[in-house]
């Protein structure tokens, strides 16, 4: 096992000039390799959401790298395991007892992303790779079916409200909103600060491997304020978009429609093909913002996400932002 742990100054940060090093997030996402001769893995673990995404080098089923990386999640208080994969690698995780959460479209430029999860604790260490067959785990299988169908109602109905809340946002004026680069001691101040008082919604930490992380503040009239961040791999050409805080107040929510939309459009003129984001299933005034940006809802991944002291699910939200490949 080698580790590498993301949270402090990396080389590549100094690349990114002068508060570079405000990017890379304070609390730590360790990159691990397991490498032996059934499995070749990369697992980025982040501590704070007790969350943990699989990079696989080795395609294909198999029950050593189920039971590698369960063992292994399951040692280090990981609650949830998430793998990124294109669309002829999802029967694989899915025979290995994943289910196929969400897509992101565009993320590898011409072709669309899976994120498929599990559960640790409602997923056994032991046990046979599934198969088209009914078993002795057909109970807990269904259990778990219904527990997803509860929580996919759940956001359908965030989703609704949010529908509803975007007509009713269209004919009324939004904010003018400024956006700056944000520098270091500023990043980790506002990051502490909403960590501490339980708003916070990431550290910004990392989510993929060897991409770059920017701050934006986004400002607007009456003393709004957002912090926000992207996380970039222009070998795929997508942004992975955060927002530090969700809104509270009416003048919150207009600002934060105003800041997401100056945002994309930031990302557009700089030639990224698509954009992509995860808000917790039941906060209707984030939901607003995204569904009044143009974004879809693609998926739903459960208890991925911390805020506070609480487990949430994440909806993800993704948008086109250019047409790949007419450079």
């Amino acid at each position: 096992m080698v580790a590498r742990a993301w949270g402090q100054v990396r080389g590549d940060a100094k690349k990114l000039g002068k508060g570079a090093e405000a990017l890379l997030p304070q609390v730590a996402v360790e990159e691990l390799f397991l490498q032996n001769d059934a499995v070749s893995l990369c697992l980025l673990v982040n501590r704070r959401a007790k969350a943990m995404r699989v990079v696989d080098f080795r395609a294909g089923p198999s029950n050593a790298k189920r039971v590698n990386v369960l063992k292994f999640a399951a040692r280090e208080d990981v609650e949830k395991v998430f793998t990124l994969v294109e669309r002829d690698e999802v029967s694989t995780w899915m025979k290995m007892g994943f289910t196929r959460e969400a897509n992101i479209p565009g993320f590898y430029k011409r072709s669309d992303a899976f994120i498929l999860g599990c559960s640790v604790a409602t997923s056994p260490i032991e046990g046979d790779l599934r198969v088209a067959l009914p078993g002795s785990d057909d109970e807990l299988e269904d259990d778990e079916d219904e527990v997803r169908a509860a929580a996919i109602d759940a956001a359908e109905r965030t989703l609704a409200k949010a529908k509803k809340a975007t007509k009713e946002l269209l004919d009324r004026p939004l904010p003018l909103t400024k956006i700056a680069p944000t520098r270091d001691a500023e990043v980790r101040k506002l990051v502490d600060r909403a960590l501490r008082n339980g708003r916070a919604l990431t550290a910004f930490e990392h989510f993929g491997r060897d991409a770059t992380r920017r701050a934006f503040t986004l400002t607007s009239r009456g003393g709004f304020e957002l912090l926000a961040s992207i996380e970039t791999q222009s070998c795929f050409g997508n942004a992975f978009l955060e927002l530090l805080t969700a809104p509270t107040t009416e003048a919150e929510r207009l600002g934060t429609v105003a800041a997401l939309r100056t945002m994309c459009d930031t990302l557009s003129a700089e030639g990224i093909g698509s954009c992509f984001a995860l808000t917790p299933s039941d906060d209707v005034m984030l939901a607003t913002a995204f569904v009044y940006n143009g974004f879809r809802r693609t998926g739903l991944l459960q208890n991925h996400l911390t805020v506070g002291k609480d487990r949430k699910d994440a909806i993800v939200w993704a948008r086109k932002l250019a047409t790949p490949g007419d450079d």
